[in-house]
């Protein structure tokens, strides 16, 4: 009789288990808008306060405009890793005869 208390126990816990996976909602990483040319014109960069450099050296990325859902979405900057012999150069958007094309954030050598 307990084995059949621990079968029912343990198969209520894995189906609630199940119930709540199937909840979970899977969200891709963040990364910039690749693909093709956007017709709606990103708005003005936002102004972003921040503090002090985590540690010595580190540079501060800023945020940018993402193209998301049919529209543009604000991705916060963050502070990046100093990469020695490198510059980073800034998420942007530019015009091109098509549309408007997002060039991502990368470090430069």
């Amino acid at each position: 009789m307990q084995n059949m208390g621990n079968y029912v126990r343990n198969t209520a816990l894995a189906l609630a288990f199940s119930v709540a996976l199937s909840a979970c909602v899977v969200v891709p990483a963040r990364g910039y808008y690749v693909g093709s040319a956007v017709a709606v014109e990103p708005p003005p960069v936002r102004i972003e306060t921040y503090g002090a450099a985590p540690y010595p050296g580190y540079i501060w990325a800023g945020g940018y405009w993402n193209w998301v859902g049919g529209r543009h979405e604000w991705v916060p900057g963050h502070w990046e890793a100093p990469r020695r012999g490198y510059r980073w150069e800034p998420h942007r958007w530019v015009r091109e005869r098509d549309g408007w094309h997002m060039h991502g954030g990368h470090w430069v050598r």
